[in-house]
């Protein structure tokens, strides 16, 4: 890993402890989108700009030091330099999207050749906290979920209003009156019929999600 830049004259030296947090990464599948790093004393010493934020990042538990990025600081290259990165194969972090001082993005991705690199993992660093982003299946699947759930709530709704149209029973003269026209157009068997075509409705609906969700 990069070893943390001296701090310009006049400013403290770098805190103990921030020059070899970053360490083996995590068993493959581990869910990190929950963990938020921040060090507040890296922060209060050094500025986050696009030259020092992959030392920042290089503290977070997020950082696997087996990338080719370590291999660049170890040999004094800054380890965002492009120029060598793309001559090199294997596992790398780019930075992706800046809008300083506010927003980084750091993208993990495994380099196949100086053309071609396949994205792993986005990481986002928003005033100073280091996040995961979340992948886009997991995205798609809390959606539709979502979605299901609504739908679901929608055709259940649906279904109990049917069945209190077909029970509906007058106890009066008034109220037979009232809704004379109503049950005039109700037919039992045609509440059945739709009650029944809501539920093949809904089962077709779900598939159909499901489906696309795993394809």
């Amino acid at each position: 890993m990069s070893a943390t830049p001296l701090a310009p004259p006049g400013q403290p030296p770098p805190p103990p402890g921030t020059d070899g947090a970053g360490g083996l990464p995590p068993p493959p599948g581990t869910d990190m989108t929950g963990i938020c790093f921040r060090d507040q004393i890296w922060l209060n010493n050094y500025p986050l700009d696009r030259n020092l934020v992959f030392d920042y990042f290089a503290l977070s538990p997020f950082y696997d030091i087996t990338c080719n990025n370590e291999s660049l600081g170890s040999r004094q290259i800054h380890p965002l330099d492009m120029s060598h990165l793309t001559k090199m194969t294997g596992m790398e972090y780019v930075l992706s999207e800046v809008m300083e001082p506010h927003l980084f993005v750091i993208r993990k991705q495994k380099r196949e050749s100086p053309e071609k690199s396949s994205p792993m993992l986005a990481y986002y660093i928003l005033d100073g906290s280091i996040y995961q982003a979340p992948q886009l299946c997991n995205v798609f699947a809390s959606r539709i979920s979502r979605a299901m759930h609504h739908i679901s709530k929608a055709f259940t709704l649906a279904c109990s209003k049917l069945e209190k149209i077909g029970n509906v029973e007058t106890d009066s003269d008034a109220a037979a009156s009232e809704s004379k026209t109503q049950k005039e157009a109700i037919d039992l068997k045609e509440l059945k019929r739709i009650d029944h075509i809501l539920s093949s409705l809904k089962r077709k609906v779900i598939c159909f999600c499901f489906l696309r969700l795993i394809t």
